[in-house]
């Protein structure tokens, strides 16, 4: 019988310490708690992001199921207007306000902005053969 209640306050006892030290991480963690318990949810979101993944890619729907097949017509579109806006008069705009700046920039001292914005300048002016160069702009619209 004495056995059985020094096993029981054991138990209790360390009942009490891990509810005491889960109460003390939760209302104030220490740094390696804190570092444990996001290393932890960094690795769930891992896991349940790789298993909808997974779900996603998927073979081939067969007729009547409910997997569908994706549609990029309204994205390839949007992009086509995107890269229109600013292959016309918004690039051109984008273009003289650059100059301008790197013009002010460097007449205050400011080079390293006049730098940057002589890239945005050179960058909005060159912009259509770089379109063209690296992406398949006769597909897209």
């Amino acid at each position: 019988m004495k056995r059985l209640t020094h096993v029981s306050k054991q138990i209790k006892r360390s009942y009490t310490r891990a509810g005491q030290y889960l109460h003390a991480m939760i209302t104030a963690p220490t740094g390696g708690q804190g570092q444990a318990l996001l290393f932890g949810l960094g690795v769930v979101l891992i896991a349940s992001g790789v298993y909808v993944d997974a779900i996603a890619q998927g073979t081939r729907a067969a007729p009547g199921s409910n997997l569908g097949t994706y549609n990029d017509t309204r994205v390839a579109e949007a992009v086509n207007r995107v890269f229109g806006y600013l292959e016309g008069s918004l690039g051109a705009l984008i273009m003289v306000a650059a100059g301008l700046g790197t013009i002010i920039s460097a007449a205050f001292g400011q080079y390293r902005a006049a730098l940057a914005l002589l890239v945005v300048a050179i960058g909005a002016f060159i912009l259509r053969s770089l379109v063209t160069t690296f992406f398949n702009d006769r597909r897209i619209g």
